[in-house]
C-alpha cells in the first residue's frame, strides 16, 4: 500500500511534463513482478464483506465449481496488482500523463478457480496504445501465476483525454441496458470511497471528500469503478445458478457521485448487468460467463 501512496503522488509530479496524444508515443517494455504469495486473509476479508462476496464458510467447500470460500472474488487479484500497475504508469518510460486518467473498461477472465491459500504471482505490463474518439486509450495487463501456470488474467483500459480528429478511433456498440429488470436498490453512503480505499488501497483524491474530488472537476466524491465491478460481481453470483463465475467484462459509463441510490438491473439467467441511477443514467454495463 506504500508503494501505491507514492506512485499516486510520483504521478501527480510528473503529469503536467507527459502530453497524451503524441504519434511518436511508445510503451515501456518492462513487465513489474510481485513475489510470489498467498493473498492475506484479514484484507481479503474486508473486501469480501465491502463488496458482498459471501464470507468464507458461507457456502460450503471450495471446489472447482464453488464460487464460496476460499475462492478468490474474480475481480481480487486486480485489486492485488494495482500498485505495480500505478508505478508502471508514474513510472519514467509512461507516455500519457496519469492525473485525469480514466478508467473505461475492464475485463478478466479466471482459468481456473483460485484458492486464497495458493501462492499466486502477479505480473503486470502495459500491452498497447490505441486512439480513441476522446483522447488515447493505453490497456494494461495483469496475469496470476501459480507454478507457472496461467491461472487468471485480466485487462483494462485508461483513457488519457486530449482534443481528437474527426471520427479517430471506433465506438463501442451500447447495450440495451433499458431492457434489463431492476432487481435491486442500493444506497451507497458517502464514505464509501474512504472505505473500499482503506481495504484495496486506493485512496484517489477523488474518491475520498467532496473537496479534493471539487480539485478535479467533480461536485462530490464517486465511487471507485472496481468497487461498482465487484458489487455487481458478488450480487450475479448469488442470483445465478450456482456455477463459479468465468469471465466478466465490463465498460464504464458514467461516474457514481455519492452519496447516491442506485440500481443493479440484470437478465434472468444474471449474464448480463447494469447498474443505473434512479433517474435511469447508465452507470455501468456488463456480462459475465460461468463455469459449465
Amino acid at each position: 500500500m506504500t508503494s501505491l501512496a507514492t506512485s499516486l503522488v510520483r504521478g501527480a509530479v510528473t503529469s503536467p511534463f507527459r502530453r497524451a496524444g503524441r504519434p511518436d508515443a511508445t510503451l515501456p517494455a518492462e513487465r513489474l513482478t510481485l513475489p510470489a504469495a498467498p493473498a492475506a486473509p484479514g484484507p481479503l476479508a474486508a473486501y469480501r464483506t465491502i463488496c458482498g462476496f459471501p464470507e468464507a464458510g458461507d457456502r460450503g467447500g471450495a471446489g472447482p465449481g464453488d464460487a464460496g470460500p476460499g475462492v478468490l472474488p474474480l475481480t481480487y487479484p486486480h485489486v492485488l496488482a494495482f500498485p505495480l500497475a500505478m508505478r508502471l504508469m508514474t513510472g519514467r518510460g509512461f507516455p500519457l500523463p496519469v492525473v485525469g486518467l480514466v478508467h473505461t473498461w475492464f475485463e478478466a477472465c479466471g482459468h481456473r478457480a483460485v484458492r486464497a491459500d495458493e501462492i499466486i504471482q502477479l505480473t503486470v505490463y502495459a500491452q498497447e496504445l490505441t486512439a480513441h474518439r476522446r483522447g488515447t486509450e493505453v490497456t494494461m495487463v495483469t496475469e496470476a501465476r501459480v507454478d507457472g501456470e496461467l491461472v487468471w488474467e485480466s485487462r483494462s483500459g485508461y483513457l488519457s483525454r486530449h482534443a481528437t480528429e474527426a471520427g479517430a478511433g471506433e465506438r463501442r456498440e451500447e447495450a440495451d441496458t433499458e431492457a434489463l429488470p431492476a432487481l435491486r436498490e442500493w444506497r451507497l453512503p458517502g464514505d464509501l470511497g474512504r472505505r473500499y480505499g482503506a481495504v484495496s488501497g486506493d485512496r484517489n483524491p477523488i474518491h475520498l471528500h467532496p473537496l479534493t474530488a471539487r480539485l478535479f472537476g467533480f461536485p462530490r466524491a464517486i465511487a471507485h469503478g472496481m468497487w461498482t465491478v465487484a458489487r455487481c460481481l458478488a450480487e450475479a453470483e448469488s442470483d445465478g445458478p450456482g456455477h463459479q463465475l468465468r469471465t466478466v467484462r465490463a465498460d464504464f459509463k458514467a461516474p457514481v457521485l455519492l452519496p447516491a441510490t442506485v440500481v443493479y438491473a440484470a437478465d434472468p439467467g444474471g449474464n448480463a448487468f447494469a447498474l443505473r441511477s434512479s433517474s435511469g443514467r447508465v452507470h455501468l454495463t456488463g456480462a459475465v460467463t460461468r463455469e459449465a
